[in-house]
């Protein structure tokens, strides 16, 4: 089986490391069966990026609910795209402001595997 490598973008990492350590450790298991391909059961597609497969992972803690963005678009790595908890509190929708910097990170994330950078 080919286990994917995670390419980080933006700050998505040093976010991530700023969450609980529960959370940080079930985000942790969550993209380590992203890397095997399969699909967490944390895991939701988000609408709204066409055929870009991008997925959140949803974790909630007694501090909150945070979420991870990533996708596996690409072959030879998951890209995840943004950690962030979310503060708001009616919905269940991400906020535009946090779908805006996916957006963003998503099209660097796709330039990076044009030009062959993994």
């Amino acid at each position: 089986m080919i286990v994917k490598r995670i390419r980080w973008i933006g700050r998505s990492r040093s976010d991530l490391k700023e969450f609980p350590d529960r959370v940080q450790r079930a985000v942790g298991h969550a993209l380590w069966g992203v890397q095997m391909s399969e699909i967490p059961p944390s895991a939701k597609l988000l609408k709204g990026f066409g055929n870009a497969k991008v997925w959140e992972i949803r974790e909630n803690d007694s501090s909150g609910t945070y979420r991870v963005v990533y996708t596996v678009e690409f072959r030879d790595f998951v890209a995840v795209l943004h950690a962030f908890q979310k503060k708001s509190k009616s919905g269940i929708a991400t906020p535009q402001q946090e779908m805006d910097l996916v957006k963003q990170r998503l099209a660097n994330a796709k330039a990076l595997y044009q030009k062959g950078v993994e």
